[in-house]
C-alpha cells in the first residue's frame, strides 16, 4: 500500500466506526481491582494529542504520509476515549498520568521520526497482545467489545508504521533491527512484571505474554 491507500483506510473505518456506533456504555462493565488499574495506564499511553509525531511527519515532506499520520492519531485517540468511557462504566476514574508514559513520551520526543516510529512500534505490537488477553480474558462483554474494537485497529497500525520504517531505513541495517528487537524485549518485560496481576487475571501469565509479544514480532523485518 502507498500512504495515499493508508489514508484511504484510515477514512474508511472511521466512516465504518460513525456508522457502528459507540459500545453499550449504559449496560456496565464488571472488571475486577488489578484490571482497573491496568487499563487506567494503557488509557494515560493512548490519550497522547500526537502533535510532537504529526510535526515531524509533516517535517518530512510527504504530504499522504503526514494525512494518514492525522488519521493514525485520531485512532488512538479514540482508543482511549473508549477506556475513559469503559473505566467510568466499571465505576472508576482515568489516571492523570503514570510514569511508564512519561518516559515513553520523553524518549519518542527526545529523536527523530525514524526512531520515533521504531519506540512507537514497540508500544503497538505489545499492545496486540495486551488487549487479546483483555478481550479474550474477561465473561464481560462491554469489556470484550472494546478491547477487540480497539485490537481490530492495532492490527492495522503494525503494518501501517513497519511500512514507513522500511521505506525509509531500507533493508541494509541487520543492527537496526536487532537494537530494536532488544527494545522490544526490554519493554515487555517491563510491561509483564507492571501488569503482571491483570495478566493473571486475564488467564495470561507474565512468561507467556512476553513470549507472545516476541512470537509477534519475530517474522517483523523492516530493515
Amino acid at each position: 500500500m502507498g500512504f495515499g491507500e493508508w489514508v484511504r483506510d484510515f477514512q474508511a473505518e472511521a466512516e465504518r466506526r460513525d456508522n457502528a456506533g459507540d459500545p453499550d456504555w449504559a449496560g456496565g462493565a464488571r472488571m475486577h481491582p488489578d484490571v482497573v488499574r491496568s487499563v487506567q495506564r494503557f488509557q494515560v499511553g493512548e490519550a497522547g494529542d500526537g502533535a510532537n509525531l504529526i510535526a515531524k511527519a509533516e517535517q518530512a515532506g510527504d504530504t499522504e504520509y503526514s494525512a494518514a499520520v492525522k488519521l493514525f492519531v485520531a485512532e488512538e485517540q479514540n482508543h482511549a476515549r473508549m477506556l475513559a468511557l469503559l473505566l467510568n462504566a466499571a465505576g472508576a476514574s482515568t489516571l492523570t498520568g503514570h510514569w511508564s508514559d512519561t518516559v515513553f513520551v520523553r524518549l519518542r520526543r527526545a529523536v527523530g521520526l525514524r526512531l520515533e516510529l521504531m519506540v512507537l512500534l514497540v508500544a503497538e505490537v505489545i499492545a496486540l497482545r495486551y488487549y487479546r488477553a483483555l478481550r479474550d480474558g474477561t465473561s464481560d462483554p462491554l469489556i470484550t467489545d472494546v478491547a477487540g474494537r480497539i485490537l481490530k485497529d492495532e492490527e492495522r497500525h503494525v503494518p501501517f508504521h513497519s511500512q514507513r520504517l522500511r521505506d525509509t531505513f531500507g533493508r541494509s541495517s541487520r543492527i537496526v533491527m536487532a537494537a530494536w528487537r532488544l527494545l522490544l524485549f526490554g519493554t515487555a518485560v517491563v510491561v509483564a512484571v507492571d501488569h503482571g496481576k491483570a495478566l493473571r487475571c486475564l488467564g495470561v501469565t507474565r512468561r507467556a505474554f512476553l513470549r507472545d509479544v516476541l512470537d509477534i514480532a519475530r517474522p517483523m523485518d523492516f530493515c
